[in-house]
Formats: C-alpha cells, sequence, structure tokens
C-alpha cells in the first residue's frame, strides 16, 4: 500500500512538472502573440541601448526582436543571458561578422548567436516535417538562402485547415502571425525555458 502511495505522489509530481513546462511555453506563445498587436516597423539598424534590459525603439525590430520581447514579457532579458554566455564561450559563437570580442547592443539580436544559446542552453527539437511536432512556445530558426537566418515563435493559434500552429515573427512587414512554418527551410527547432 505504501509503496502504491508513493507511485502515485510521483506520477503526480511527474503530471505537475509536465504541466508547468507546458504552462511556460502557453504563457510564451501568448507573448509572441501580443507583440502581434503592436505597429512595429522593420528596422535591422544598429543601435545603443543599455544593458541590461535594453531594447531598440518599441515601434522598430526585426525577427530577433520578436523572440526577445516575448521572453521580455516573462522576465527573462537575453541581451543578459546571452551575453553572459558569450563573455566565457566566446570561441563557441559564430565569428560570421568579424568579432573580436561581445557587443551587448547587438549579439542578441543576432539569429545564429540566438540557435547557439539555444543549443547549448534549451533543449533542440528535430527539424522534422511533421507539423504536429511543433508546439506554442517553440522557437523555430530558418535558412533564407545566402547566409541569411530567421527566427520566429509558434503560437497557440492554428492554420484554416487547423493542420498546423501559426508563427510570430517579422520578416518585413512588423510584429505578425503568419502560416509560415514550411515556408523557408528550417534551420533550428528550440525550447528555451531559464532555469
Amino acid at each position: 500500500m505504501k509503496r502504491l502511495f508513493l507511485h502515485f505522489i510521483f506520477l503526480m509530481l511527474m503530471a505537475s512538472t509536465i504541466v508547468g513546462q507546458d504552462a511556460f511555453f502557453n504563457r510564451l506563445a501568448d507573448s509572441a502573440f501580443v507583440l502581434t498587436k503592436q505597429k512595429v516597423r522593420y528596422d535591422p539598424g544598429y543601435f545603443q541601448i543599455s544593458y541590461p534590459n535594453g531594447d531598440i525603439p518599441a515601434h522598430k525590430g526585426v525577427c530577433t526582436d520578436v523572440v526577445i520581447r516575448a521572453y521580455r514579457k516573462l522576465g527573462i532579458d537575453l541581451q543578459k543571458e546571452i551575453h553572459e554566455d558569450m563573455e566565457t564561450n566566446f570561441d563557441k559563437y559564430p565569428k560570421l561578422w568579424g568579432m573580436k570580442k561581445t557587443d551587448k547592443n547587438i549579439d542578441h539580436r543576432r539569429v545564429p548567436n540566438l540557435m547557439t544559446f539555444f543549443s547549448r542552453h534549451g533543449s533542440v527539437k528535430g527539424k522534422s516535417s511533421d507539423a504536429q511536432d511543433y508546439l506554442p512556445g517553440d522557437i523555430v530558426c530558418w535558412d533564407l538562402g545566402k547566409g541569411i537566418k530567421h527566427i520566429g515563435i509558434v503560437v497557440n493559434k492554428k492554420s484554416l485547415d487547423g493542420n498546423r500552429y501559426l508563427i510570430v515573427h517579422n520578416i518585413g512587414q512588423g510584429q505578425i502571425i503568419e502560416d509560415c512554418l514550411f515556408q523557408f527551410t528550417i534551420a533550428g527547432h528550440y525550447r528555451y525555458e531559464k532555469q
């Protein structure tokens, strides 16, 4: 009887952990969806920003700013997280821009750096062609060709045919929600919750 009771307690703890994880990722998806209500002009310019919790002007942004702002709504500052990881692990990050040291203004706003950070500190998911593998709160990265990467967040809204969750991203038209999961070549698929 005691063993059965302990097994029941174990199952309850496991269930609450799973529900808690799902709750975080659903809140992240909701945070991304809220961003679509804000008018943002695509602007890839370099900005001097404060640190930590720095942001470019609220009416401007690129794809990475969608992810950064969604996480920030949950109290997670990717600017700080990525900067600290790059400070101690600079050799693990891409050198695509000729950087010799970190830059708190831009490092977190580069898709390859986000991909590296999520690979190091999150869960790397498969690059599947099955829409069911992409859940609300997942981060998806795409290869647009010619070395250009893109990033977005899966949200809890479905495509018109009900087969896929939609993506919140900014690919030039502001922070929008679209049915674009398989529109480009998937380069990365992650889940990240700060521990």
